[in-house]
């Protein structure tokens, strides 16, 4: 329990940190000995669509009403409460506010906990088409999508991340060794997954190969890069997506980036304004997740090189609402990464399941 804590005057970027050092979207809240209530990843992800700062205080964005149960209620009342609720633990508060106990998913289930039992069957892009260079010399060899993490592929993972909330149709745009991926594809995965390829003539950038989607698209849809794992529920970013009336939403990985210098600001004529030693800040960068409307393909022109990032500017400068939902650092791996790939390999052979 201890490691789940963290008190009321930290800031926001304090308790993300730990979530991601933990591996955890749920902290309990303390105001010194006063329990104040609790924290997820949710109630952050929240506050970074409202553009709040990550150095103002968590007990500027804790809920007033959270999820709880008495000491006198029973072990199947806290069981259904977990299940309905999905949530990673549960506060035992009493009549005065006091935290009693904490009593946490694994003391109740062996299996994980289950995603969200909504369901949105929305059809998945996959971009695969490119060479996988940061991967050389394995991607001499073997395609970028086809490279193994424990006992599946990098494609069996990604979609299967995508059946989790009920997608089931899958299009992977190919070039690089297209035929190679065509009979894995046909031998080993058609019998698990609804798979339909679009094959490039010609590498046609992040967004090219969409236009030959046209026709066959009409309900909004996901596009993913081949190289990357979110551990996300993603029906909460198509609820973000819908509510926000969204023509197309970016998924945005949160990275902290530590400077090791002194940084220097300067004015005109080399006057020195200030210097900062060793500042830390955190970005957002392109997960390489997307959301799209249907309407967009229309907007990508056929058989050229374009980029999403194209589509991007298109949608902004003609005034269409394009949103981006947060995830932490640790939710969003970049397997293209020779370092990252390596990382992942090794958690899922001592585990038995790659980390996302």
């Amino acid at each position: 329990m201890l490691n789940r804590r963290i008190e009321a005057g930290e800031s926001i970027l304090k308790a993300l940190k730990l979530m991601d050092k933990i591996d955890r979207k749920l902290l309990l809240v303390f105001d010194k000995d006063r329990f104040e209530g609790v924290l997820s990843i949710g109630d952050i992800q929240r506050a970074i669509i409202n553009n709040t700062s990550l150095e103002r205080k968590i007990s500027g964005i804790l809920r007033k009403n959270f999820l709880f149960v008495g000491p006198e209620d029973s072990e199947d009342d806290v069981r259904q409460k977990m299940v309905h609720y999905r949530t990673e633990f549960m506060p035992v508060v009493d009549s005065t506010g006091n935290l009693t106990d904490v009593i946490f998913w694994e003391d109740l289930f062996k299996e994980r906990i289950a995603k969200n039992s909504k369901k949105y069957n929305l059809p998945v892009v996959i971009m695969a088409g490119g060479e996988g260079t940061r991967l050389r010399p394995l991607t001499n060899v073997l395609p970028k999508p086809l490279i193994p993490i424990q006992n599946k592929t990098i494609l069996e993972h990604i979609m299967d991340s995508f059946k989790e909330i009920g997608c089931d149709e899958f299009y992977v745009s190919i070039n690089y060794k297209a035929d190679f991926i065509k009979n894995y594809v046909k031998n080993f995965l058609l019998q698990e997954y609804r798979i339909s390829f679009i094959e490039e003539g010609k590498p046609l950038g992040t967004a090219g190969s969409l236009s030959l989607l046209k026709g066959q698209v009409h309900s909004t849809f996901f596009v993913s890069n081949c190289d990357i794992l979110i551990d996300q529920d993603f029906t909460e970013i198509l609820d973000f997506h819908f509510e926000q009336k969204n023509e197309l939403t970016v998924v945005a990985a949160l990275k902290h980036i530590y400077i090791p210098y002194g940084t220097i600001d300067t004015a005109e004529q080399g006057r020195l304004i200030k210097i900062t030693e060793k500042p830390e800040m955190t970005i957002k960068i392109n997960s390489g997740l997307y959301i799209l409307e249907p309407s967009l393909l229309d907007q990508i022109p056929d058989n050229n090189y374009y980029n999403l990032t194209d589509l991007i500017t298109q949608v902004i400068s003609r005034g269409g609402n394009v949103g981006v939902f947060p995830v932490s650092e640790n939710s969003w791996t970049d397997i293209g990464d020779w370092k990252e790939y390596l990382r992942i390999s090794q958690i899922s052979h001592n585990e038995g399941t790659p980390s996302r």
